[in-house]
């Protein structure tokens, strides 16, 4: 079927669009199989990793820590090649389809090759596929709409944000078992995302017919891209994102960092013994409490006393990113000092680091989406996925000087490694507050003129 068979413009309906079941749908087995293999990386660099001759070779906490977010940090680097490719050349549905099976080739890599090689082919396969069909997938959402429906983009966004976290609750409670069963380990634990991975890339394509297919704008993207009000827009969208990256840093170090504290401490709670990586697995099942709990409940309560602004709602997410992290450098003093803590603390920061979340990165997917002209969608939305990037940049850059200088290993040692990026949060959380109190908004949607 040639491309001009598909709709190229929003269906005309007050209700929901044909397509967004198909792209939800695909979002939660995509996040399935992305979020299982993240959760267990550094499990696997330090407990399973192999040499060439089937030998246990692993990676210090050190290293494996700058390892997974070298990896977190090109994983949400390459969005940017991804979003210009489909507004230059492919167009989004493309853009997705083609490189979801170059991600497909990623997971199926980590599951035949346990050495050095297969993990870094692997994630480079990963960081390109996923990378690049990221800003992709959440601007395709917002493409299925115009005005007559657009009351329901918000809601569509925050269930897009379910979706999401939908499927990585399932596959981090999952992969850490499979990982760490003796009749199993990693071909399993990897392969199981792998498998994910290819329903997803069906699912996409089985809703083809279903799709509003934007056209690629060609050479008038960067032309529009490079008019004063283009440059204009993407200077005043990339502060947002500066500020977004700072909560990036703290927050995936979840993945990291607070693993291998949760490893010192009584992980009994609630009558089970919690494997260190499955403790992950409470930030998506929050997500899924707190989306409908804030879109249905907070929200509509405080806004029957103050207007409740995108900016603003980000500002509180910022504070509770420094509670949560300090929270965390409260606990390494306890663990250094001797005492038993039990994990019940940690899930205590996943509760804040989460609402901070819900917050930031929820609102901001809205939010980029909203203020970028229709011929920038992707690359908008590809900035605000950039902010990932830059934040696990920072932190690996922060983790190779602990490597690299005795003096700043020393400095950072213990609880001083949480108390730097809890300052660094408030010092970002205190500035936000000036910029979202001067940012003035505006909107478009794609059957807005797609002229600036």
């Amino acid at each position: 079927m040639s491309d001009r068979e598909f709709k190229s413009t929003p269906v005309l309906t007050t209700g929901m669009p044909p397509g967004v079941p198909y792209i939800v749908g695909n979002e939660a087995a995509e996040r399935f199989s992305y979020y299982g293999m993240k959760t267990i990386l550094v499990g696997f660099m330090t407990k399973h990793l192999l040499d060439s001759t089937g030998q246990l070779a692993v990676m210090s906490e050190t290293d494996a820590t700058e390892c997974y977010h070298w990896f977190v940090f090109a994983n949400y680097l390459i969005p940017v090649f991804g979003s210009i490719l489909a507004d230059v050349w492919w167009g989004k549905y493309k853009t997705i389809l083609w490189l979801s099976l170059v991600y497909c080739l990623g997971h199926v890599a980590l599951a035949v090759d346990e050495t050095r090689i297969g993990l870094f082919v692997g994630l480079f396969l990963i960081a390109l596929g996923s990378g690049g069909i990221k800003p992709c997938v959440s601007a395709h959402v917002g493409d299925q709409f115009g005005k007559a429906n657009e009351h329901l983009l918000k809601r569509v966004y925050d269930w897009f944000y379910f979706a999401i976290n939908f499927g990585s609750f399932f596959s981090t409670l999952l992969t850490p078992v499979l990982l760490n069963h003796p009749q199993y380990g990693p071909k399993w634990a990897f392969g199981v995302p792998a498998v994910f991975m290819g329903l997803a890339t069906l699912v996409f394509w089985l809703g083809r017919y279903k799709y509003a297919h934007i056209p690629p704008r060609g050479v008038g993207f960067l032309r529009d891209a490079m008019k004063p009000e283009g440059i204009r827009i993407l200077l005043r969208i990339g502060l947002i994102v500066s500020f977004i990256a700072v909560f990036w840093s703290v927050s995936d170090q979840t993945g990291s960092k607070w693993v291998l504290q949760a490893e010192r401490m009584d992980r009994h709670f609630l009558g089970v013994e919690w494997d260190s990586q499955q403790l992950q697995a409470a930030n998506p099942i929050l997500v899924m409490i707190f989306v409908p709990l804030f879109s249905y409940v907070v929200y509509p309560v405080f806004a029957r006393f103050v207007i409740v602004k995108p900016l603003g709602k980000m500002s509180v997410g910022f504070f509770l990113t420094v509670l949560a992290f300090g929270l965390s450098g409260w606990m390494e003093l306890q663990l250094q000092a001797g005492h038993t803590l039990n994990i019940g603390w940690q899930l205590f920061g996943y509760v804040l680091m989460t609402a901070a979340e819900v917050l930031i990165y929820g609102t901001s997917l809205e939010f980029c989406y909203s203020q970028a002209p229709p011929s920038m969608k992707s690359l908008v939305m590809g900035l605000n996925v950039l902010s990932v990037s830059i934040g696990n940049l920072f932190t690996a850059l922060v983790n190779r000087c602990i490597n690299w200088s005795p003096a700043f290993s020393h400095f950072m040692d213990g609880a001083n490694y949480y108390w730097f990026f809890t300052g660094v949060a408030l010092v970002a959380a205190c500035l936000f507050v000036i910029v979202a109190w001067t940012y003035k908004e505006q909107t478009f949607l794609q059957d807005a003129p797609s002229e600036l």
